[in-house]
């Protein structure tokens, strides 16, 4: 038996929610409006409402798994207790693609603001910035992180309540009704346009599941696991639906000047430039909030795999002896955020799509095994995920050709690398040693 520390448990139902909520980022609504607006021809609020309930079907998914496995590793120890350790293996490699290279996604967004807003600074100083920070964040421990990023929430939360309430007070001023129909549906859109947006609406979500990952540092998990997916879920997507219609509410249409920066402009126009620099600098506080949470979750993702012995158990399985973080893995989270700064975000984003997908559908499969072996409600265990499935099916599907190749090729290195691990699939992968025995439920 090993000698080696493990996670403690520090962390409750507020903190794992303020981790999820972070992860998903509320202000990112700002930073995408135009480009959804321009899809839905003006019906933003219809689109998260739509990407809201579809992956609320996943998220009740994540919950039952997370209640059946309470331990970190999330998909990945779901879909190989659930299916298969080869299928789980190959998911934990596809979602590799969004945890491990979605703090560098978050961080170059992040630095892509500053650098707008000062040229004169060079790029890489605000990206190697937001690095150092997160990484010393996390590697003092989560409970330092979670402090951290419930002050980043608060502020962001702040600038979210002043936007809705200049927007509130600019729509009463000019005459108009807080109650309309008109930013859900009007007579310009359409099904197909909606559901456009509705896709790209659901990218927002990306980040609810990684409170799974923060399974053996939380009191209670399997309680309180499933409670904090679900919560992440229905919080963050509340927010976005709220702001999406105060926003669509007093900027009707789809018409602006660039619609990547559309936020400013209705920024601008609220109140003024001041304002604006309110907003970006809760952009920029939004961007660190969420670059701590991926961070925390791509790490304890490879400290789940690196134990396992999938990944090199000497360089991802161990665990710092002061702060008993996984600190290896945490710096090189931190290292992999230096290749964006030869990335612009359309390229770096157009691959981590494909192991979310991915995983969520592994997911919602799993719920479904899990009833053939134990039985269940029908309706929760075989319906809804299967509903979840297909919806994350036609996302999978509707991604750019990008990222479907880049995916796909990264797929291949996975089934390749498994060969080797599994001496061409003659032996399974190694199989996962729970910290903390009993943990599992088996019924």
């Amino acid at each position: 038996m090993s000698d080696q520390p493990g996670l403690v448990r520090q962390l409750r139902l507020g903190g794992v929610v303020l981790f999820g909520v972070g992860l998903m980022t509320p202000l990112i609504v700002l930073g995408t409006f135009g480009v959804v607006a321009g899809a839905t021809d003006g019906t933003v609020p219809t689109a998260y409402l739509l990407a809201l309930v579809a992956v609320l079907f996943t998220a009740a998914s994540y919950g039952k798994m997370a209640a059946a496995y309470p331990v970190a590793g999330s998909a990945y120890t779901y879909v190989r207790r659930a299916l298969d350790s080869r299928l789980g293996f190959l998911v934990g490699w596809a979602v590799l693609l969004d945890y491990f290279f979605l703090p560098m996604v978050i961080w170059l967004i992040g630095t892509a603001y500053l650098s707008a807003q000062f040229p004169g600074v060079p790029r890489w100083t605000w990206l190697i910035g937001y690095i150092v920070l997160t990484t010393v964040l996390n590697v003092l421990g989560i409970r330092v992180a979670a402090k951290a990023n419930f002050l980043l929430m608060a502020g962001q939360i702040l600038v979210v309540g002043f936007f809705i309430a200049l927007s509130v007070r600019q729509v009463l001023a000019g005459g108009g009704t807080l109650v309309s129909a008109t930013p859900f549906v009007h007579q310009g859109s359409s099904v197909a346009t909606i559901s456009a947006g509705a896709a790209l609406a659901a990218y927002s979500f990306l980040g609810f599941d990684a409170v799974t990952t923060l399974t053996e540092e939380t009191h209670d998990p399997a309680r309180t696991i499933p409670r904090a997916i679900v919560l992440s879920a229905l919080i963050g997507g509340g927010i976005f639906v709220v702001l999406a219609y105060a926003v669509q509410l007093v900027h009707p249409g789809a018409a602006f000047t660039d619609e990547s920066s559309a936020g400013f402009e209705i920024a601008v126009a609220l109140g003024g430039n001041l304002f604006a620099a309110i907003v970006l600098a809760g952009l920029v506080i939004a961007q660190f909030a969420a670059g701590l949470a991926a961070q925390a979750g791509a790490s304890r993702l490879l400290y789940a795999m690196g134990r396992d012995g999938v990944l090199p158990r000497r360089v991802f399985g161990v665990l710092q002896p002061r702060f008993r973080t996984p600190a290896v893995a945490i710096a090189l989270t931190g290292g992999v955020g230096l290749i964006a700064l030869g990335l612009d975000v359309s390229t770096s984003t157009s691959f981590i799509n494909f192991g979310a997908f991915t995983a969520f559908t592994f997911v919602n499969l799993s719920v479904i095994a899990r009833y053939v072996r134990h039985r269940g409600p029908v309706l929760s265990t075989v319906v809804c995920p299967a509903i979840g499935a297909l919806v994350n099916v036609w996302l999978l599907a509707n991604l750019d050709g990008a990222a479907l190749v880049l995916g796909l090729v990264w797929l291949a290195l996975g089934v390749a690398y498994l060969a080797w691990l599994t001496r061409f699939f003659r032996v399974p992968p190694p199989e996962l040693t729970f910290a903390e025995p009993g943990l599992e439920k088996v019924g």
